[in-house]
């Protein structure tokens, strides 16, 4: 079962995994302290900075099997 989803804010993310900030910084998105980290979806992220929204999202979500 999937803990991240593509309609998630960052920090909603965060929230649900605190390393999930460490994912994000290596795709380059450091979000966590920009004016759309409250609003902004992961997907809306990842589609401004190139992202492939599945192979991210599948990364957050192996965070939970290391936890």
């Amino acid at each position: 079962m999937q803990k991240i989803t593509k309609d998630m804010s960052f920090i909603q993310a965060i929230q649900a995994h605190p390393k999930a900030a460490e994912v994000l910084a290596k795709y380059e998105m450091g979000c966590i302290g920009c004016m759309g980290a409250a609003g902004e979806t992961i997907e809306q992220g990842a589609i401004a900075h190139g992202v492939e929204i599945n192979e991210l999202i599948k990364e957050l979500n192996n965070l939970f099997k290391d936890s």
